[in-house]
Parts: structure tokens; sequence; C-alpha cells
């Protein structure tokens, strides 16, 4: 018997990106929604070695029923991502690029359901709801890999993909064996060789794509469909960059089968559609849950935040990473109009001096007199409006504490759950360019003041038709306005949502929108959110 030194082995580990994937079903909670709501997979983190097998656990509970998927991953495994593509193609799912956005309970709530994480059979009801939009998602790096597996492929406007070589880092490893033999005929015979210590020995990168890994994502792009115009992307782009595919070539490379938005697969309406698409669902409302009523709010009641407070008026910068150091800025108006509103509107203003910000609103409307002045002082200052949720993502501007690094908070903006009701309209009314996002809501009812507020619209060359609007609809049932009605009465300047004015590539629009700024690359990086 004797001990043995061999060689160095080598280990390949991806790059951490963060907390790893998990996949929930998500049942849409927009308002007008039930009893028929599509379903979805959301999909959310980082690939890694052991993400295929908690897809392939969770399509196990759904018995067959095809549910897109609706990823947000920064990338990672490239090996699961193959596997993951693969298992996507099996199974006929349609895949999207999309953030879910969580009404109520969520996955990072704990105890947010009895059965989560716990294996139990997926029973028919969901156990989240939530929304979904495109606007910040992105799917990159090893990501594509996966999304390439959907039948129907789709990216929005709003969303991104993007692509870069493939970094593979190898761990050495210093290996000790202990080998048994015995002398047969004076010649040394192996009987067993175990290995009894391991050490670490460094670790090194390599950013050149193999021959051998090379022929492998050519044979599965060729097995999904995909051009190779995506690898060639992929060789050319260095490790520390991403490469964001424009829509057109991905409809050309075949990487999306369309150039329709995730609206395709989630939006409210397509269950209304004939045939009714594989991932809706019907709950009557004798057997609708209890959670259902409480997660989908009324589509003419205030989100509750806007609700409790009295409007406040706050600066954001945008925190998407892919627009850094030139991000878009922007007004944040949330909550009820009241009397201050307006001049606390004029104190904000004058600390921006002639910077032409937007205002993003999501309001349940207040006192109308005021409204009338708001949406004066907006025309006057010459911005632009749209209605829409601000997401802050350094912290709360309504809780204790929270100060903002130079008078700019970070955020993103979403339409979802937005609204704009009654005297908000009014206000809405004094944008020069108007938004409203297929999934934002803008209600109104009569109101007191009608010649004050009929000389306001023809002021702001408002349709007549708005007036009537909004005067054929009773005081306490309140009327809501589709994206058509918007346009045919004037109110809305455009079909765009709030990302014509706060995306994070608008900046490099010709000509530049006003309301861009380069940061310092210290202070760029500052408001970055640590995650990303």
């Amino acid at each position: 018997m004797g001990l043995a030194a061999f060689g160095a082995a080598a280990k390949e580990e991806p790059p951490d990106y963060g907390p790893t994937m998990r996949f929930v079903v998500v049942r849409s909670s927009a308002p007008g929604c039930e009893p028929n709501c599509p379903e979805w997979i959301s999909a959310e983190g980082t690939i890694d070695a052991g993400t295929p097998m908690l897809l392939r656990r969770l399509l196990k509970t759904l018995g067959g029923r095809p549910l897109p998927i609706v990823v947000n991953s920064p990338g990672g495994n490239v090996d699961a991502a193959l596997q993951l593509g693969r298992m996507v193609r099996k199974n006929k799912l349609d895949i999207a690029v999309g953030i879910t956005e969580f009404s109520g309970c969520s996955p990072a709530m704990k105890n947010c359901r009895d059965n989560d994480g716990k294996g139990q059979p997926y029973s028919g009801i969901a156990p989240y709801f939530g929304v979904a939009h495109d606007s910040g998602a992105m799917c990159n790096s090893a990501c594509p890999l996966m999304f390439a597996g959907g039948i129907r492929r789709v990216v929005g406007e709003w969303a991104y993909l993007g692509v870069h070589q493939i970094t593979t880092t190898f761990r050495r490893e210093k290996l000790l064996y202990r080998t048994t033999y015995r002398i047969v005929n004076g010649k040394k015979k192996v009987i067993s060789t175990k290995i009894v210590s391991r050490k670490n020995a460094g670790s090194y990168k390599t950013y050149e794509m193999s021959k051998a890994v090379e022929e492998r994502l050519s044979g599965y792009l060729k097995e999904m469909g995909v051009e190779q115009g995506v690898l060639g992307v992929m060789k050319a782009t260095p490790a520390s960059d991403i490469r964001q595919i424009e829509p057109e070539d991905m409809l050309e490379m075949k990487l999306v089968t369309s150039l329709d938005s995730l609206d395709l697969l989630t939006e409210r309406t397509i269950c209304q559609h004939d045939p009714v698409p594989v991932n809706c669902r019907e709950v009557p409302a004798n057997g609708k849950p209890a959670a259902v009523a409480a997660a989908v709010p009324s589509p003419i009641a205030p989100a509750p935040k806007a609700q409790e407070q009295e409007m406040r008026f706050v600066l954001v910068r945008g925190s998407n990473p892919l627009c850094n150091p030139d991000c878009p800025e922007w007004i944040s108006a949330e909550g009820t109009i009241a009397a201050g509103t307006a001049d606390k509107l004029r104190q904000l203003l004058g600390t921006i001096r002639e910077r032409r910000l937007p205002v993003v609103i999501n309001s349940p409307g207040g006192d109308v007199q005021v409204a009338l002045g708001a949406g004066r002082l907006i025309r006057e200052r010459g911005l632009d409006v749209a209605v829409a949720r601000t997401d802050f993502l350094d912290c709360d501007p309504g809780t204790v504490g929270c100060v903002a690094t130079d008078g700019l908070h970070t955020g993103l903006t979403v339409d979802a759950g937005a609204e704009c009701d009654a005297a908000c309209a009014v206000m809405i009314a004094g944008g020069v360019r108007r938004l409203v996002g297929s999934d934002a809501h803008f209600l109104v009812h009569a109101m007191g003041m009608e010649e004050k507020v009929r000389a306001y619209l023809d002021e702001m060359a408002v349709g007549s038709g708005f007036f009537v609007a909004m005067q054929s609809a009773e005081y306490a049932k309140h009327r809501e306005l589709s994206r058509d009605e918007l346009q045919k009465f004037g109110v809305t300047t455009g079909p765009q949502s709030v990302d014509a004015l706060t995306g994070a590539t608008i900046c490099r629009s010709a000509p530049r929108p006003d309301n861009c700024r380069v940061l310092p690359a210290a202070d760029a990086e500052a408001k970055a959110p640590a995650k990303l």
C-alpha cells in the first residue's frame, strides 16, 4: 500500500448574480378581471445548478397545464439554462420577459402561504396574485438560452434581453490519493485508489468560448429554431459588457416569435378572446376563495397608499442599471389633492428652476378647485404628465428616516394598479403630453364648478366629449374610461405609457429628452441599487 499525490482537478463555477431563481404560480389581480383571469408562472432570480429541478417540481404539480412563464433574470449557469430551455419546449410553454408585481401576499413574505415550499399539489387556486409588466425587466447572460425554449417568445419594448461571452471560473484542487496495490510476478497490480484529502490550489477564469462549448450552443439554438446570429453576438461581446439585442434584430434571428409584449400572455382582457387562452381559468363567484376577493382591488376604489395621504411631490431618478450614468428623472405625485397641493408643487418646481421634469401621478382625486390650479401650473411650466405609480428602491418617502441622497430618490415607474380619479383628471389635463398606459385606470364622475371646469378644459384644448363623459357619470358611480375613449376625447396625446417619459433607454433618443441628466461616475454608482 502506498500514497500518491496527483495533479490538480478543475471544477466549473458560475458567477454569483444574486438570489436563486424561484418559480410561483400567479393569478392576475387586475381590476375587472374576475371571475375569468389569466395565470402564469413567475420566474425571478439567478439560474443555478438546482434551478431545473425546481421548475420540474412545479410543472409536475400543474398536471400538464401549460401556463406561460414570465421571466426576470440576470443569468447564471449555462448548463442549467439549457436544461430549462429544453424543459420549457418539451412542455410547450410560452415565455415572456417581465416582472411580476404581487398584490398583498408575495413570495418574499414569510408564511405567505401555508403550502408554499412544502411540496403540496397545485390545488387549482393560484397561491399568489399580481400583475405583470415589462418595464425594467431583464433576461441577460445565460437567461436567453432558457428563453429560446419557449413556443411563443416575446420581449416588450421596455424589457431587456442581453448576451455576452461566457465566463467560466475554474477552482483548482490538490488531491491526495491512497493507492493499494500488490506485486504480481514482479509487477504492481492496483487494487484500489481512494481520495484521502483535498486542498484549495487557487482558481482562474477564462473568457474564451471553447470549440466544444460553441458546438453545444450552436446545436441547441438549431434545435430551438433560433438563428446562429445569436451565438455570433455572444462571441463578439466581452464578458464585462452586455449587448442588448434590439427587437427587430431578435425577430430576424427568430429569438422572438413576434414584436408583442407580455400583455399577449398576461393582460387582463385576454380571457375575453375566442378561443379562450389556455392559461385562463374561471373561478365562479360562489366558489371564489377569500384570498381572491382580498387581493383584487375594486376598479373604482382608490389605491390604499394614495387614499391615506395628502398628495406629496418627490424628485426621482431612474434606477435601472442600463441607463447609468445618463438616466431620466421625474416628479412623483401621489395622494389626495388637498388645499396645499398646488403650493407644494410650486415650491418643488422652484427648486429645479427651469428643468422640465415630467409629473407621474397616482391619485384618487380630491379638491377640484386646487386641481385646476395645479393643472394650470403644470401647463405654465410646459410639463408632461403620465398616470403611474413610482416604486422607490432606496426607501419610501413616507417612512420615518427616509432621506433622499442629494434630493433625489431612486425608483421605477409602473402603470399597473395606478389610477387617476375625479379631480385628478382635471389636473392631468394641464400636461403638454398626457399619457395613460394600458394597466393604469382613469375614472371620472360628475363634479361641481361646471362652468369653471368646462372653461378650463377648453383652455387646455381637451375635447368637449370629455366634459360630457364626466358629467354623465353619477357622483357616487365612477366611470372608467378606456384608452380609446381617452384618445378620442383628447385627454391623452398618444397611445404610449409612462415609459415614454421615464424608460431606461429614452436618454439615448435624439433629440435627448429634457429630463435626462448625466451623473458623475461616483454618484451614478452610489444611486444604483446595491443588488444590481
